[in-house]
């Protein structure tokens, strides 16, 4: 055998071992998506059911958000929040859709969130119905921002690195500023988290989560 093929067979060997590594991580991290989020469930539940009372109390309208959002492979999931803005934020989104909306798919100053809803969402509990999402395979604990079709044309042919895993419940974006991140670098953010998925990414994700909703950093 030649050394150029050698170096063929070599490469060829280290390529099939890093995809068997790519999916024995893959099958790991659904499994901690499974288990974690299961217990996140039995440990938030008194406090989501507290919130959702409140927001019953506070608005008319359901207690769940329910937004269609790009999932794995390009398919529609609906994801899951308590309602932190009144019952037709989606019929006045219209009428206040702005430079900075256009820019950032977010509002500063939203008058479309409610007095409960604006604590809820500094705080992330909004969020917590979201764990359906991860035990329904919809979603992970760590993964790419879930974006909303109208958002798609965005990301640009970077869509497709999006469309490889499951969206996340957390994220590199998410642990790093948040709102305050420009669009172009969330998009950056959530390609570099796809091609370097791994389990120690995945925890050093999770571990940087606690700190990062503490600190409430880009959360309006």
């Amino acid at each position: 055998m030649s050394i150029i093929e050698a170096t063929t067979a070599g490469l060829k060997d280290e390529r099939s071992r890093a995809r068997v590594r790519l999916w024995k991580d893959a099958a790991l991290i659904r499994l901690f998506d499974i288990v974690l989020a299961g217990l996140g469930l039995l440990f938030f539940l008194p406090l989501m059911m507290l919130a959702a009372g409140a927001v019953c109390i506070e608005t008319r309208g359901p207690v769940l958000f329910r937004q269609q959002r790009i999932g794995r492979a390009g398919r529609a999931f609906d994801c899951l929040k308590l309602r932190t803005m009144t019952a037709d934020a989606e019929a006045r989104l219209t009428g206040l859709a702005n430079a900075e909306w256009r820019m950032s798919r977010k509002f500063r100053q939203d008058s479309r969130v409610t007095r409960l809803g604006g604590p809820l969402r500094r705080s992330s509990v909004d969020e917590l119905p979201q764990l359906l999402n991860v035990l329904k395979g919809e979603m992970s604990l760590v993964g790419p921002r879930p974006i909303v079709f109208d958002e798609a044309a965005l990301y640009g042919r970077q869509l497709v690195h999006y469309c490889a895993v499951r969206p996340g419940l957390t994220g590199l974006w998410q642990v790093s500023g948040r709102n305050d991140v420009a669009y172009p670098r969330r998009v950056a953010m959530d390609v570099w988290l796809v091609r370097n998925q791994s389990l120690g990414v995945y925890f050093g994700i999770l571990a940087r989560t606690i700190p990062a909703v503490l600190s409430r950093r880009g959360v309006y």
